[in-house]
């Protein structure tokens, strides 16, 4: 059965703490948690689903932003054939970066913002991280693009930064000449 969580709203000061530590082994209760925000994600973005539930479209989302204070996030990424991807991350460490930045031109979105915020945040096209999975193997994933972004958003929720925080408050849209758009 599907469980609406309950996401912070970005006025709420637990979204500006840094994380701690995932330890392992997962509880029972941890597990669930991370497959019901999995199935949460991949939920909102099927049109169907996200109408009869009120949800707003997403692909990641990070343990604090559900009241979590912990260093993991999920990921749920739309294939080309309308299967999902899911990808867990726990106490992940950016390892290399491209040189390459770009920024998503329409803009990022946060589910635990609920309103629209102009600017550009400059976020490295290419990230190689370091992270733990369910099971508490350490595992090494080189993302490109929409996921080298979307990593890059969860990982600052871990250290209490919102995407907002990162947009250039005199001018918005500084250097945007200098970094590609996607």
């Amino acid at each position: 059965m599907f469980k609406n969580l309950k996401i912070l709203d970005e006025k709420d000061k637990r979204l500006r703490i840094k994380s701690k530590d995932v330890t392992f082994p997962l509880s029972n209760e941890e597990i669930k948690t991370i497959k019901d925000t999995m199935e949460y994600l991949k939920y909102s973005q099927i049109e169907e689903y996200a109408k009869k539930y009120n949800l707003r479209a997403g692909w990641g989302m990070s343990a604090i932003q559900i009241g979590i204070d912990k260093r993991w996030f999920v990921i749920v990424e739309e294939q080309d054939d309308g299967s999902f991807k899911n990808y867990f991350f726990a106490n992940p460490k950016i390892i290399s970066n491209s040189a390459e930045k770009i920024y998503v031109e329409q803009g990022e979105g946060c589910l635990s913002v609920n309103r629209e915020v102009v600017g550009i945040i400059p976020r490295y096209a290419r990230v190689t991280i370091e992270a733990y999975d369910m099971d508490g193997k350490k595992f090494t994933m080189r993302l490109r693009e929409d996921l080298s972004i979307c990593v890059q958003h969860e990982m600052d929720h871990l250290e209490g930064i919102l995407f907002f925080d990162r947009i250039d408050k005199k001018n918005p849209f500084k250097d945007a000449n200098i970094y590609r758009a996607i």
